[in-house]
């Protein structure tokens, strides 16, 4: 069952699941509307067949955490990846973890690599540049939340879904963000990566997974996955699968 757990910003809703000690932890972070019940199984499937510690948390304003602390803006990666990550992962004494990130998760993995040490990244269709139709998308998702129903189900998930959304959704149609990249801290990474994106991803092309393996100074392997932007939801054994056959080599 998730907890929380108070941080400088205020209270993260946490699920903590078990695992073997001898093994690096699992650490998941959600995509841009996403929370700890919105990973729905994904996490207890990994757990399981990983046998490792597993843990997802809702950033602030999302899932049932607490509001964020202050304002989104264009910088919101970067102050996840190198201010609130840092202290969850104090706090909750994991050495060098393995990050799962999908979406905004992914890239907030990456930055959050490309500065402290780490066992590993699995980037779920991550972001590290603006791509034209994902900014399409988000504005497509702006009008089904103002619309047809987005906002009431996202209440099923969010405490607040207007922060869970407009936190998301302000940002990535800021003026500012289209020059937002995080290509030049790939090759500060030091540990494996693992790419994964759907090919029929509506929020990126395979061109992300391209420019992180251009950039990147490790081991890098990738997985297409026959889906859209959500291979945990849509593809969720394969998914697992694929972690699970990454992690074999490390034990």
């Amino acid at each position: 069952m998730p907890r929380t757990l108070a941080v400088a910003g205020g209270k993260l809703e946490l699920l903590d699941i078990p695992g073997d000690p001898r093994l690096s932890a699992l650490l998941l972070l959600h995509e841009g509307l996403g929370s700890v019940g919105l990973w729905r199984d994904f996490p207890d499937r990994l757990a399981r067949t990983t046998r490792r510690r597993t843990i997802a948390f809702s950033r602030h304003g999302h899932g049932d955490s607490d509001p964020p602390p202050k304002p989104r803006t264009p910088k919101f990666m970067h102050e996840e990846a190198l201010e609130v990550l840092p202290e969850l992962v104090g706090q909750l004494e994991i050495d060098a973890p393995i990050l799962v990130g999908h979406s905004d998760g992914a890239s907030i993995a990456l930055i959050h690599a490309a500065h402290n040490t780490v066992n590993g990244v699995v980037a779920i269709a991550p972001h590290v540049f603006v791509e034209e139709l994902c900014l399409e998308e988000i504005r497509r998702a702006r009008d089904r939340y103002r619309g047809s129903g987005l906002r009431e189900r996202m209440t099923r998930h969010h405490r607040n879904p207007d922060a869970a959304f407009y936190g998301w959704n302000d940002v990535w149609l800021h003026p500012d963000f289209p020059r937002w990249s995080i290509i030049e801290e790939i090759p500060q990474i030091e540990s494996p990566l693992l790419l994964m994106q759907g090919e029929r991803d509506e929020y990126g092309t395979l061109a992300q997974l391209d420019a992180i393996e251009r950039a990147a100074k490790v081991p890098i392997a990738r997985v297409h996955l026959d889906c859209g932007h959500s291979p945990p939801l849509e593809k969720p054994a394969e998914t697992v699968e694929a972690i699970v056959r990454w992690l074999e080599p490390s034990g």
